[in-house]
């Protein structure tokens, strides 16, 4: 896998899927372009419109909790984020986030501040704080998942190597 450079952007603890996704843009679940033009606006009103691609997205406890409306890592992945990091994520955010091809790390966050600089390297099993000179690890993914995740996606795993071959 490659590695993945950008800037921090800290959430704290217990953003939901209603954070990411805001109920109130439920009619545009059919539109994610325009779905992810609000992505996490309602815990940082700021981040829809100063996200960069390749950024990352930086969590405290129980990042995605909630629903398990897909919506949310597939809108932040179309927001151009190249990962999600984070203290711990609800079990069916990590899975759906793995689906869609958005890389998704466990590993304490305390240390990262927002706009800190951060090269991930899946492989490796390492994130690096290159603003503060740190590095973080973390176990690698099981390689079902990092062979999901190299596809793009779990829709384009099974289009390559179709729907029985996962590792």
């Amino acid at each position: 896998m490659d590695k993945r450079k950008g800037r921090a952007w800290k959430f704290g603890d217990g953003i939901s899927t209603d954070h990411i996704a805001p109920g109130r843009f439920f009619h545009l679940r059919s539109n994610l372009p325009d779905l992810a033009k609000h992505v996490l606006e309602d815990a940082r009103p700021e981040f829809p419109s100063n996200v960069k691609p390749g950024d990352f997205v930086v969590g405290g406890k129980n990042f995605g909790q909630g629903s398990s409306r897909e919506h949310a890592p597939t809108i932040i992945k179309l927001a151009g984020v190249s990962a999600v990091v984070a203290k711990s994520v609800a079990r069916i955010f990590f899975r759906n986030c793995i689906n869609v091809g958005l890389p998704a790390v466990i590993l304490d966050t305390d240390k990262i501040e927002d706009g800190d600089e951060l090269e991930l390297d899946l492989t490796a099993g390492t994130l690096q704080n290159l603003t503060k000179n740190e590095t973080h690890t973390f176990p690698p993914l099981p390689q079902a998942m990092a062979n999901i995740l190299s596809d793009g996606g779990l829709v384009e795993h099974i289009q390559k190597h179709g729907d029985l071959k996962l590792d």
